[in-house]
């Protein structure tokens, strides 16, 4: 099976062009699966055996998110097999995913985020580093970017004029994200004082691009300097600037193609989090609120 797994795997990252990250995660999962099946037959691989692993993931008490990406790993590799007719049946087909948890994510009100970001002391904007740090954090909360998306920004991925960034997202599938002009004063500050030269938008202390660990010792900085409660991250900032988006009126659609979402229902997960949204207008319009 071995071989199948890696012809599998060209074939994710040439054609699908699949992140390194995602990659890394299918290969895993399939080849936990591989040393379950031992030395079976690619065609002998049933529906009772694949019950049989589902029975050993919950033996390892993996939550049911865990165990349903075990599965997608699996699906696509059983559908690239039918598809190449290495096998005549496809034995997952039967095979149903856990029901998955929905874990609200946490966001940061309007006024927290305002507070984080003013947490840059005013003689940190006189220092390089002080204010870059203050530019990742308006970047972030302006433009809802992933970290990974944020580090990889380039100077040419933003256009000053029209306002916008280019972002690599997952898949590297490339969008377009509007960005303020408040966060773009912060990103011509940084740059004016930046004595490094560099391709990348963010640098670090050594003049190289910022890394994903750099950029969340920035955020937990401010984090403590706010005085701001546990449980944010830069990932935060991505779930806060859905969630007020929506509170101030945006449309669901839109939202989606900002965060690029490929699914609707993704972003659906952030109308749960405007309900005291509703339930104040809901008590101002209705005559027997």
């Amino acid at each position: 099976m071995d071989k199948y797994i890696e012809k599998f795997m060209r074939y994710m990252e040439i054609e699908k062009n699949y992140s390194q990250h995602t990659l890394l995660n299918y290969k895993l999962d399939l080849n936990d699966f591989y040393k379950f099946c031992g030395k079976v037959d690619l065609d002998k691989i049933d529906y009772l055996l694949l019950r049989k692993y589902l029975a050993v993931l919950k033996e390892k008490s993996l939550g049911n998110r865990s165990v349903g990406r075990h599965l997608s790993a699996l699906r696509s590799f059983f559908r690239f097999l039918s598809r190449e007719g290495l096998i005549k049946t496809n034995p997952i087909l039967m095979l149903s995913s856990p029901k998955l948890d929905k874990h609200l994510p946490s966001f940061m009100t309007e006024e927290e985020a305002a507070k984080l970001i003013e947490s840059v002391l005013p003689k940190d904007n006189e220092d390089e580093l002080g204010l870059r740090n203050r530019a990742i954090l308006e970047t972030f909360y302006s433009s809802g970017l992933r970290i990974s998306e944020l580090v990889a920004l380039s100077l040419e991925d933003v256009d000053f004029i029209a306002g916008i960034v280019k972002a690599m997202g997952k898949g590297k599938k490339e969008r377009v994200v509007p960005i303020g002009e408040v966060a773009l004063r912060a990103i011509r500050k940084y740059l004016d004082k930046r004595k490094k030269q560099n391709n990348a938008l963010f640098l670090n202390k050594n003049g190289k691009r910022i890394s994903t660990r750099g950029v969340r010792d920035v955020v937990e900085k401010y984090l403590k300097n706010a005085g701001i409660r546990h449980g944010v991250s830069p990932h935060t900032f991505r779930h806060s600037f859905a969630t007020h988006l929506l509170n101030r009126g945006a449309d669901l659609r839109t939202v989606q193609e900002l965060l690029g979402h490929a699914n609707l229902s993704t972003t659906q997960i952030y109308t749960h989090l405007t309900t005291d949204r509703l339930k104040t207008v809901y008590d101002k319009a209705h005559p027997h609120a």
